[in-house]
């Protein structure tokens, strides 16, 4: 089952937290149409979060109509996004992140480069989220 991972020292609000990696699962084919997210209460025993946080990021997303809830049953996935076959360009991004670690780049100096190339072929008027 899928699994939120809460970083309470990164600013990022907690619920935007949730919709992001639920976001991310949705592109990377973690999660595909007819899954059901964790209950909220998983996501709390979890977590410890406020399960109104979770019960917000899920009204997020299906206000974005990614997700429905299902009264007593759970909420379930509707759409992905974007989703298609990136195993090819996966196995190039990992040689390339392995290779950056192997010549001392730290984590945030290798994220910094990719941003700044991605920044170069995706411009600002193109981004849709982040």
């Amino acid at each position: 089952m899928f699994a939120y991972r809460i970083d309470r020292r990164s600013g990022v609000a907690t619920y935007v937290q949730i919709v992001q990696q639920t976001k991310q699962a949705l592109r990377l084919g973690l999660l595909d149409i007819g899954d059901q997210l964790p209950t909220a209460r998983e996501v709390v025993a979890a977590t410890a979060i406020n399960p109104n946080t979770v019960l917000k990021a899920y009204r997020e997303l299906e206000r974005e109509g990614l997700v429905e809830a299902r009264r007593g049953m759970g909420t379930f996935v509707r759409r992905t996004l974007g989703r298609a076959d990136h195993d090819g360009l996966r196995a190039d991004l990992a040689a390339w992140a392995a290779r950056a670690r192997a010549e001392g780049l730290e984590r945030e100096d290798a994220l910094a480069l990719v941003t700044a190339v991605l920044d170069e072929h995706y411009p600002q008027e193109q981004q849709g989220e982040r």
